[in-house]
């Protein structure tokens, strides 16, 4: 690595500055009395000696720093005129490339102490020269000269926008190329320094054309750009990269924006016509099974050995699961007759004042998803029922599958010139980098793993995540629980779709019942089904020979396996399970209808059922026809989400000529406040 710095004028004026303030202090306290001190003017400094005084400030600065990581740092001070004289050249070369084999940090700076004005309209001269006038240029000149891989121009700004940083609609620019500079308009140079922005792309570019790759990124808060310099070596999208190779397709940026555009005019179509979108998309489903599925099928082979068991089944599609996604698409279709534009509340303000509330889209959905390519015509008919645009990011594992229903989902909405509201991403973008696009994205909903969840919430900053980030559910056997039911539920929550995140994982059996047919009965019927055993720790302590205790109460398996855990009441398991537990969903299993009401009323969990299965826990179950996720967060939405989900409201207000002064103490007008009929929905 070498070092291009500035700061040795600054550096120096300081210290001069300090130096005149002084000596001037000293001379005027002699002749004239402290009182004209304040009357003092400092000189203008002249900037070559400036630089003479602060090199050795700058470099002790360095030093420092570099020292407490035992890294020897030295300094290497050129001009212009090095690089025109051949000799001159070669011993800069040769002198860089022993530091760097001796692993010495160089620390190049233009010497400013003797080097001439800059010339103007001097900065190109050709392909292999650039005139060394600022430490843009000289760092452009090193990296080509010096055949680097990576040149980083660190600025006081995020990276190159389309105008001015801070001016209305300014867009940061993620890749530059060649031939850009027209789109782009620079504003004024740096208050420090010879260059501003301009000056960094002219270098930029020349660097470019020479070999080297260059970004320029924001160097100057690392709370808040974080460690630039190695998020950009590990190739994170920070800054603006330069390329000379533009990419086929539209860039993630051009995605969300036409998502945007898209989703809006999808919102303003008649809820007839956004049903008719999803009734073709379902028709499509079964209509084009057999290229669907001979793409999942490849997606299959290149996955087989690579991923566990649950995975590929999570990523296998059949006929059954296409018709049962028709069938879920249709009640969607049904559900979305009255959905968008529904007024949700009407009050009169005052006469011939009167105010809505209305249901609306929330904006532009990014969904993330693994090796579920039957997420995706949800997630789309979903979307297209709510008027919301849409950003997909599928899994590679089921790149395929997920090519050919985007393709589908697109061929339904462009029926009515709406194609661009649904948009895959096939980029390689990074979950992290899609999560900052904070200016395009409203909501963020991660189907997946409980890690994939977890990353995604910390990645995500100013765009809210919809989600869960674990499913440990919860199955409480009470005292007065019916032995034919039980082991029915215990075995259609936990071995039905063992993956799945509404299986069961931890089952609390009252202490009653114990050595007891049911117990024996629940038991055997899980050694049938192939159920690792894992005991919890009183579980452990009623038996003489124990399965494997329990690692953690607080694990989801997604496989053939379960805790067993005793609790001596209904409040015990209870606690077990705010303590424990995910809020995702649990189950009572009991005879005793208060004690059902009991747990019902007091387990704070997104979804709690009395006698029934945990995978009940479904929005296609729950007859919203599909869900985009199960949400554990307390605002907006819990639980299976689906279309009423992803709605939002807004306030529509309709007057004649009112202003707030008609309603104050002494105007003409008063509050009225009254509550108005609200147009029925359809409910068929």
């Amino acid at each position: 690595m070498m070092l291009v710095t500035s700061g040795a004028v600054a550096f120096g004026k300081q210290r001069l500055r300090h130096e005149i303030l002084l000596s001037q202090s000293v001379r005027q306290a002699l002749h004239s009395g402290q009182n004209q001190l304040k009357e003092m003017a400092i000189p203008v400094l002249e900037a070559r000696a400036c630089a003479a005084a602060g090199q050795s400030g700058l470099m002790a600065l360095y030093e420092a720093m570099f020292t407490q990581y035992s890294i020897c740092a030295a300094q290497i001070l050129v001009t212009n005129l090095d690089f025109h004289d051949e000799q001159k050249r070669r011993n800069l070369n040769g002198t860089l490339h022993e530091l760097l084999r001796m692993n010495i940090v160089p620390i190049v700076n233009t010497n400013d102490a003797v080097v001439p004005p800059a010339e103007p309209n001097s900065d190109l001269q050709g392909v292999n020269v650039i005139s060394v006038k600022d430490n843009d240029s000289l760092a452009a000149r090193l990296a080509v000269e010096m055949k680097t891989d990576l040149l980083i121009v660190l600025s006081d700004v995020e990276g190159l926008f389309d105008s001015p940083p801070g001016s209305d609609d300014a867009k940061l620019i993620d890749i530059f190329y060649p031939g850009d500079q027209q789109s782009v308009t620079f504003g004024t140079k740096s208050r420090v320094g010879m260059g501003g922005m301009e000056a960094k792309v002219k270098a930029a570019l020349w660097a470019l054309q020479g070999g080297t790759s260059v970004v320029i990124a924001n160097g100057t808060h690392p709370k808040v750009s974080g460690h630039v310099i190695t998020d950009i070596v590990e190739g994170k999208k920070v800054g603006t990269f330069f390329s000379e190779v533009k990419p086929a397709g539209p860039t993630v940026e051009q995605q969300g924006e036409m998502a945007r555009s898209g989703g809006r005019m999808l919102a303003t179509l008649e809820p007839e016509q956004r049903a008719e979108i999803i009734h073709h998309l379902a028709d499509l489903l079964t209509d084009q099974r057999d290229e669907i599925l001979l793409a999942n099928k490849k997606d299959l082979e290149e996955a087989e050995g690579r991923l566990a068991a649950p995975l590929l089944k999570r990523l296998s599609l059949s006929t059954s699961k296409l018709n049962s996604l028709a069938i879920g698409l249709r009640q969607i279709a049904a559900s979305s007759q009255d959905s968008v534009g529904r007024v949700l509340r009407r009050t009169r303000i005052a006469k011939n004042l009167e105010l809505e509330q209305v249901a609306v889209p929330i904006g532009v959905l990014l969904v993330i998803f693994e090796s579920r390519p039957d997420c995706l015509p949800q997630v789309a008919a979903l979307a297209i029922a709510s008027g919301n645009g849409l950003l997909l990011k599928g899994g590679k594992e089921a790149t395929h599958s997920n090519r050919i229903l985007h393709l589908l989902a697109q061929e339904a909405l462009s029926i009515h010139g709406v194609k661009e509201a649904i948009q895959l991403v096939n980029t390689r973008e990074e979950v992290e980098d899609l999560c900052r696009l904070d200016k395009m994205i409203d909501l963020i909903i991660p189907r997946g793993s409980s890690q994939l969840v977890r990353d995604i919430q910390k990645a995500a900053k100013g765009i809210p995540v919809m989600g869960h980030s674990e499913g440990i559910c919860h199955m409480y056997v009470d005292s007065e629980a019916s032995v034919d039911k039980v082991t029915r539920l215990v075995r259609d929550s936990k071995c039905e779709y063992p993956a799945a995140c509404n299986a069961l994982e931890t089952l609390l059996i009252h202490r009653d019942l114990l050595r007891t047919p049911l117990f024996d009965q629940i038991i055997d019927m899980l050694r049938v089904e192939q159920v690792k055993i894992h005991a919890g720790p009183k579980f452990a302590s009623y038996l003489t020979f124990s399965p494997s205790e329990v690692k953690s109460l607080r694990t989801e398996y997604g496989d053939l396996e379960l805790c067993i855990e005793v609790v001596d009441s209904v409040q015990e398991a209870i606690d077990h399970i705010h303590k424990y537990g995910s809020s995702h969903t649990d189950v009572i299993v009991t005879e005793n209808e208060k004690t059902a009401e009991f747990f019902l009323q007091h387990v704070d969990s997104a979804c709690v059922f009395w006698n029934a299965s945990t995978r009940f826990s479904d929005g296609y179950r729950f007859g919203l026809g599909a869900e985009v996720g199960i949400s554990t967060s307390r605002i907006h939405a819990r639980g299976p989400v689906g279309l009423e989900g992803l709605l939002t409201t807004k306030w529509l207000l309709r007057g004649q000529d009112h202003v707030v002064s008609d309603f104050s103490e002494h105007g003409s007008l008063k509050y009225l406040h009254e509550n108005l009929p609200v147009p029925q929905r359809n409910t068929n």
